[in-house]
């Protein structure tokens, strides 16, 4: 929570201040006009607005970005505290008294909401200190709380669809892509701009916070997040407690396929999560092949956004290679992220007690443990190489120059972070269970935000050097740092030998 705070505040006060360092000159506003009129840096970034204002430009540079942080924050915590606790039991005693569930479920929307408009005054008060202007920063903090609250109530509604956390959060986050992906496809082509109506990111990006600040696209979207939080709490009363609305099918014979082993098991646990990410993963990338021409065409006409990418970390997208090594980087924090939360719902199984039985068969947690990280482990080079297939078929079909062997290499090159993720992961199971999705994700979702702060900040160097991603090479454009890339695997073993230490010896989390 506090995190997420914090990173909305950062974040924007770091654009007003980029804003300033990068387009001081008048003969700017020509390269401003190029930005707002390219399909592709619509279409990634959102449609340009006010850009000679710093307000303005932090907006766009940032606004996205931020919805998006908060509503996976806020669904992904409204699952956890709603449909995770209760399935955990811990709802039990109090759900045995007086107070109804449907009290409960309004109570924690009401302080995810609440945490939301926190995250937006945040924002607004960044901007304001920064010296942008108080209206539009105003707006521009209103429009980021109701996305996040729109996405807690989404959060605590599928909690009560479904009966299992996992099901409730993916069918949250499914929602989420699609949402993002109509925003993209309303910005990039102008006669589906009536989409932006659709989705809650389309909805403040029409409040324009510095061209004309409009309130009118909020009141929709306050409407929605009423009636999605009342609906859930309704919901909650009308259902058994620890099930759902939509109960499972009886009859249907049971599937027994990969139960026969612990490592199929393993694999049959991550089977399913694999395939959701593999298919957001994939189409993010196939998008990102199909417009690198267009890209990098813009960037190099247009060499002061590529010195503004350069400061924020992300230098050489004037050429396809170039443009590919730098969004390959970006790879790195999917792929750690997926490893972190495959063994955070490991955890989760076993204070949830779901694993009781198994760990009452002649099978010891350690064999448990490597079967889930040799899964994990597949699941994330499989990740990666969809991304890398994805990114090689949208440059064949745009007529890119990137081959196959250099896209793949290109994905393949961020494994190391990603096995640091999975090694962070593990020695927070056997540490501090309780963190697991936090630790594991810290050196990649972290050492990403810490490089862009360093580049961006005028931070001392050795800041940026603290985050693996300084030492990652800008591969296919450059040749592999094979020195660094092997000390990140092994210090990512050595975590992992710790934290089994850990998880053997300890007793279990319930």
């Amino acid at each position: 929570m506090l995190v997420a705070i914090a990173l909305t505040a950062v974040m924007s006060a770091a654009a007003v201040a980029a804003h300033r360092s990068a387009f001081e000159d008048v003969e700017d506003a020509a390269a401003l006009e190029a930005l707002a009129g390219n399909p592709a840096i619509r279409t990634l970034f959102g449609e340009p607005a006010a850009l000679d204002d710093p307000g303005g430009f932090a907006v766009w540079r940032t606004g996205t970005a931020l919805a998006v942080v908060l509503a996976v924050w806020g669904l992904l915590a409204a699952t956890r505290i709603t449909r995770g606790e209760e399935d955990a039991g811990r709802w039990d005693v109090l759900l045995a008294g007086r107070v109804p569930v449907t009290t409960v479920v309004a109570h924690h929307v009401a302080v995810l909401a609440a945490v939301q408009l926190a995250a937006g005054t945040a924002a607004f008060a960044a901007l304001v200190a920064s010296g942008a202007s108080a209206r539009g920063a105003a707006v521009h903090g209103a429009g980021l709380a109701l996305c996040g609250v729109f996405f807690a109530a989404v959060g605590a509604m599928t909690a009560q669809v479904f009966a299992s956390r996992g099901s409730a959060s993916g069918a949250a986050v499914t929602f989420l892509g699609v949402g993002l992906l109509a925003k993209m496809v309303a910005d990039g082509v102008p006669a589906l701009e009536w989409m932006r109506w659709l989705t809650p990111f389309g909805l403040t990006a029409l409040t324009r916070p510095y061209d004309g600040a409009r309130l009118g696209p909020l009141l929709p979207l306050a409407a929605a997040c009423l009636a999605l939080a009342i609906t859930a709490v309704t919901v909650s009363g009308r259902r058994d407690i620890r099930g759902g609305c939509l109960r499972p099918t009886s009859g249907r014979a049971p599937g027994l396929r990969l139960l026969g082993s612990v490592q199929g098991f393993a694999v049959r646990r991550t089977l399913r999560p694999l395939a959701a990410w593999s298919a957001g993963v994939g189409a993010y990338y196939l998008l990102i092949g199909v417009l690198a021409l267009s890209m990098t065409a813009f960037l190099t006409d247009n060499p002061n956004f590529a010195e503004l990418a350069a400061q924020a970390g992300f230098a050489g997208l004037g050429t396809v290679r170039g443009y590919a090594s730098t969004l390959f980087a970006l790879l790195a924090v999917p792929a750690g992220t997926f490893a972190a939360v495959r063994l955070a719902a490991l955890a989760a199984d076993e204070a949830g007690r779901r694993l009781t039985l198994l760990f009452a068969q002649p099978v010891t947690r350690t064999r448990l443990l490597f079967g889930e990280i040799t899964a994990v482990c597949g699941g994330v080079v499989v990740l990666v190489t969809v991304a890398g297939l994805a990114t090689w078929a949208g440059t064949q079909a745009a007529g890119a120059d990137l081959g196959l062997a250099a896209a793949l290499a290109g994905a393949w090159n961020v494994l190391p972070i990603a096995f640091l993720c999975l090694g962070a992961g593990v020695l927070a199971l056997g540490w501090t269970p309780r963190a697991v999705a936090l630790v594991g994700s810290l050196p990649a979702a972290g050492g990403f935000l810490l490089k862009v702060l360093a580049d961006s900040s005028g931070l001392p160097k050795w800041v940026a050097q603290l985050s693996p991603f300084t030492h990652l090479a800008a591969v296919p454009d450059a040749a592999a740092h094979w020195p660094a890339s092997l000390l990140m695997v092994a210090v990512a073993v050595l975590a992992t030998g710790f934290g089994a230490v850990g998880y053997r010896l300890r007793d279990l989390h319930v």
